[in-house]
C-alpha cells in the first residue's frame, strides 16, 4: 500500500507487510519516537529518534522487518526510552542488554548439550552418536533445552526421569540420564557449573540396566514364541520380532538393518561398524529360517532401502519402541524386551554345550584392549553350526515337541 493510505499510529501489521518502497528512503512514524523505515529496494527497519544526554537528538536502529516485529519493536523502543530517560546512553544499553541475551543463550543445556556431544562423537561409533543426540532431541531439548543449565533442579531432573520411565521407555531413560549426568560434568570440569544436579538420582530411579534385558524363563519360552507367530498388528513386526528371536541381535541393530547388508545366498549378514556398538564390523550367520523371513519381508520393504522403514518417513528405521511396544501388545510389559532375546539365547545355547568363545563372538562380546583383538569372520562356521541348531531347537519349542528338564 502507498503511505498516503495509512489511517491511524501505531502500524498495523498489515500496513507493515504491504507498505510499498518508494524512489528515496522514507520513514513512517509509529508513535513516541518510533519510526518505520522502508529502502527503495524493499528492505524495512526500525528506529528509534531520541534525545542524548547533551541534548541533541539522534538515531538508534532496533533491527530489520519482519525479524523485529510491531510489538517487538515498541517493547525494545520502550526499554530505551526508560534508559535515556534515565540519563543512560541508549547504544550502550542496547549493546549490554544484546550481550547479556548472547550470554543466556550460550547457557542454555541446549547448548551445553551440543558442545558435550560435538566433543565427544568422535570416540563414539556413529549409530552410537546418532541415538545420543536424538534421544536428547526427543525427549529433553523440548522440556529443558531453552532453560539455563544451572537454574535446573535436581528434583525437576527426577520429576522428568520418572516422567519417562512410566512411559516404559527404560533403555531411552536410562540412556538420557546417563548423557545428561555427562553434560553437566563438562560444565563442571570447565568451571561453568559447581555441582552436577544428576548426581545420585539413580539410587531413586527404577532404571536399571537389567530393566532393559527383562526376559521370560524357558518354560514360558514356548508360549512367548507362538505369541509371536501369531502377531496380529502388522506383518513387518511380527516378521521382526521372529528375526529378534532367532538371531539374538540387539534391537537397534535389526531395526536399522538395510538391504545392502544382507547375502541371502551366502547366510550371512554383515552390520557395518558404524552401526555397532563398539564400533566394529560385525558377520551374523543366518540360519534358513531367517533367511525364508527376510525374504518375506522384502516382499514388503524390499522396494526401500531399509527393512523397517518408518510409517511416516521411509528414509528412517522405524520407532525405537517399535518391538517392545510390541511384546507389550502381547502381554509381555515388563516380562520381555526385544533386548532380552540375547539372554535366553546365551542361556540356552551355554546349558546345551556351546563353546562360550563362539556364543560371546556370535554376541559381539569381544573384550577390548589386545587380548580381545577383534576378527569378525572367528569361528564362522563353528557359529553358522550353532545359530542353525539354535534356530531348530525354537522351532521345536514352539511346537511343543521339546521338554526342558530343570537340573535338580
Amino acid at each position: 500500500m502507498k503511505r498516503s493510505a495509512i489511517k491511524r499510529r501505531p502500524l498495523a501489521d498489515t500496513v507493515l507487510a504491504t507498505l510499498e518502497p518508494e524512489a528515496k528512503a522514507y520513514r513512517e512514524s509509529d508513535g513516541k519516537g518510533l519510526y518505520f523505515r522502508v529502502k527503495p529496494n524493499g528492505n524495512k527497519s526500525w528506529e528509534l529518534r531520541y534525545k542524548k544526554p547533551d541534548g541533541k537528538w539522534s538515531w538508534i536502529g532496533l533491527g530489520g522487518y519482519p525479524e523485529v516485529s510491531g510489538s517487538f519493536a515498541r517493547e525494545k523502543a520502550e526499554q530505551l526510552r526508560a534508559d535515556a530517560a534515565a540519563g543512560k546512553n541508549p547504544i550502550a544499553s542496547k549493546r549490554a542488554r544484546k550481550a547479556a541475551e548472547q550470554d543466556a543463550a550460550n547457557n542454555t543445556f541446549e547448548a551445553l548439550a551440543r558442545e558435550w556431544h560435538a566433543a565427544r562423537k568422535s570416540g563414539w561409533a556413529e549409530g552410537t552418536a546418532a541415538r545420543n543426540l536424538g534421544a536428547l532431541e526427543l525427549h529433553v531439548f523440548p522440556v529443558f533445552g531453552k532453560r539455563a543449565y544451572t537454574e535446573i533442579l535436581p528434583m525437576e531432573w527426577m520429576e522428568f526421569l520418572r516422567g519417562l520411565e512410566k512411559k516404559g521407555i527404560i533403555e531411552q531413560t536410562s540412556r538420557v540420564r546417563a548423557a545428561c549426568r555427562d553434560i553437566y560434568d563438562l560444565a563442571r570440569v570447565t568451571g561453568r557449573a559447581v555441582h552436577n544436579p544428576l548426581e545420585g538420582l539413580h539410587k531413586f530411579l527404577t532404571t536399571h540396566k537389567g530393566e532393559n534385558y527383562r526376559h521370560v524363563s524357558i518354560t514360558e519360552l514356548p508360549a512367548l514364541l507362538r505369541a509371536i507367530r501369531s502377531y496380529p498388528s502388522g506383518d513387518d513386526v511380527r516378521l521382526g520380532l521372529f528375526l529378534l528371536s532367532r538371531l539374538a541381535v540387539r534391537p537397534s541393530e535389526l531395526r536399522e538393518a538395510a538391504w545392502d547388508e544382507f547375502d541371502l545366498d551366502q547366510g550371512l549378514w554383515t552390520i557395518p561398524a558404524g552401526r555397532m556398538k563398539k564400533g566394529r564390523e560385525h558377520l551374523v550367520t543366518l540360519p534358513t529360517q531367517a533367511v525364508e523371513a527376510l525374504g518375506m519381508l522384502h516382499r514388503l520393504t524390499g522396494s526401500y532401502p531399509l527393512l523397517f522403514p518408518g510409517r511416516n518417513d521411509r528414509t528412517k528405521p522405524l520407532s525405537n519402541m517399535t518391538f517392545n511396544m510390541a511384546l507389550r501388545r502381547l502381554g509381555y510389559a515388563g516380562r520381555q524386551t526385544g533386548h532380552g532375546f540375547r539372554h535366553i539365547f546365551s542361556t540356552i545355547a551355554n546349558e546345551h554345550g556351546y563353546n562360550a568363545d563362539h556364543i560371546e563372538a556370535h554376541l559381539s562380546h569381544a573384550k577390548d584392549g589386545v587380548a580381545g583383538v577383534y576378527n569378525k569372520a572367528k569361528y564362522l562356521e563353528q557359529r553358522r553350526h550353532m545359530m542353525q541348531w539354535y534356530a531348530d531347537h525354537l522351532d521345536n519349542l514352539q511346537r511343543g515337541n521339546v521338554v526342558e528338564m530343570r537340573q535338580a
